[in-house]
């Protein structure tokens, strides 16, 4: 979708939306910044702890239609995965995405509702025949088939993104250093320059204590 094609409203909407995710995004959700499209929203879900897909991380995408927010956009893994609600190519299936979507909801929800479906599959809606029928019948099997797909390909896309969330907390501290204005410099440079001071007297008392118990001993 490009960006032409939505009105002036709903880009603005879009911008702020993934802006905010950038700077604060939900736990275990990483954006992928794409500057040049602002509508090809990706992000990177870490698999949730206790579920088949811990120890990886899943990159997904959001498409977004021409009457968005009207109907809702489509959401694809780009990572291969072994799940019921989402098919051989990627494609999910959720309702919060489909019959249940309201305009008002934003990409946040989205995201969040995907990572849900990570904790809690939904098997009687499956796109994925095979995981939905393993899953009702046969749960461990279900499990073991999901921890391989992770494996061979959830892996690499959880070291980009313990990478892209360094990089942003690197980012963030950097942001911190330079808010620090002139004047708080010199305050933080006084406060320096007094702890020095004070290490220095201390170092200096413990000297004089030491010589002076030299002297006692000598006279002794």
């Amino acid at each position: 979708m490009s960006i032409e094609n939505l009105s002036p409203a709903v880009v603005k909407r879009i911008v702020k939306e993934v802006s905010a995710l950038t700077q604060k995004p939900p736990e275990g959700i990483c954006m992928i910044e794409k500057e040049e499209n602002i509508c090809d929203i990706q992000a990177i879900i870490k698999g949730p702890e206790g579920t088949p897909y811990e120890g990886g991380a899943f990159q997904i995408k959001l498409v977004l239609g021409s009457d968005f927010p009207i109907s809702p956009p489509k959401g694809y893994f780009l990572t291969k995965i072994f799940h019921p609600n989402v098919s051989n190519s990627g494609e999910i299936c959720v309702n919060t995405l489909k019959k249940d979507w309201k305009k008002e909801l934003g990409i946040e929800h989205i995201l969040l509702t995907i990572k849900c479906l990570l904790i809690v599959p939904n098997p009687e809606s499956a796109l994925n025949e095979e995981a939905g029928k393993l899953l009702l019948e046969d749960y461990d099997e279900y499990a073991r088939h999901a921890r391989l797909f992770t494996k061979v390909h959830a892996v690499s896309t959880l070291q980009k993104y313990k990478l892209l969330t360094k990089e942003k907390d690197n980012t963030s501290n950097t942001k911190d250093n330079d808010n620090i204005t002139p004047s708080s410099k010199l305050v933080k440079n006084k406060h320096d320059g007094s702890l020095n001071s004070n290490k220095k007297r201390m170092a200096d008392k413990k000297i004089q204590k030491s010589n002076d118990k030299k002297r006692s001993l000598r006279r002794l």
